[in-house]
């Protein structure tokens, strides 16, 4: 930490950076958060954090406890109904019907950058072996099913053009020749995927996922189901 970081100023840009870094710790956090953690996880003095957590507290970015430990607020959530409104607006039944047909726990994942984030989750209702997948968890792009996926809706080498430096993995090559792409103990160990792409208008391409410990249906079925709904999803928003 720099000592000397109570006391410089920061510029606009920097504090809205530390804002949105505060956040993103604090989303990741599997239980709330001191001022202290949370200021020796964003690399500042405490009194920064501090002056930092107010400013989100009064936009109800963020709330603290009766012990004053510091977890995401509800002001995140109205935020996060905008986020690919249409998507998620097209995805919401279809998940839904999948989830509690297939009994496992169906998604949309987004490309964000180097990684692929879960947009929207459905759990399936009357069973207790749902394999939850939060809304905003991330792994590596080309990681994973919904990563394959989203590869799997472009060429190699429009891959190569959209995202240098990212390996389009040859799983993505072949889930492009067969529709679907499968991973198993990639992303949660002892947890396998399967993920069909969507492909958004005039937008980067996402993918409709499940994720499930043991399944009991052949994986064509289940593949044949998500592309029948990432068809009807993509009938909507174009």
């Amino acid at each position: 930490m720099n000592p000397n970081a109570a006391s410089a100023p920061a510029s606009p840009s920097q504090t809205l950076s530390r804002g949105i870094r505060a956040l993103e710790i604090l989303a990741e956090a599997r239980q709330p958060l001191t001022i202290a953690e949370l200021a020796d996880a964003m690399g500042v003095h405490r009194s920064v954090a501090y002056r930092i957590l107010r400013t989100l507290e009064d936009h109800s970015l963020l709330v603290r406890d009766d012990g004053g430990r510091v977890q995401p607020g509800p002001g995140l959530a109205v935020l996060a109904r905008g986020v690919s409104r249409n998507l998620q607006t097209a995805a919401l039944p279809e998940l839904t019907q999948l989830a509690n047909t297939l009994t496992m726990s169906a998604f949309v994942a987004v490309w964000d950058h180097e990684d692929c984030v879960t947009l929207v989750t459905v759990d399936p209702r009357h069973t207790g072996a749902a394999v939850v997948q939060h809304p905003g968890s991330r792994h590596p792009i080309n990681a994973g099913a919904p990563g394959l996926a989203i590869q799997s809706a472009l060429s190699e080498q429009e891959w190569k053009a959209a995202a240098p430096g990212i390996a389009y993995r040859p799983e993505a090559a072949d889930a492009r020749r067969r529709g679907y792409a499968t991973s198993h103990d990639e992303v949660i160990a002892g947890v396998s995927s399967l993920a069909v792409p969507i492909r958004v208008p005039g937008g980067r391409p996402a993918a409709l996922a499940v994720v499930y410990i043991r399944a009991a249906q052949d994986p064509e079925e289940v593949a044949a189901a998500l592309a029948a709904s990432a068809a009807r999803i993509e009938s909507q928003l174009g």
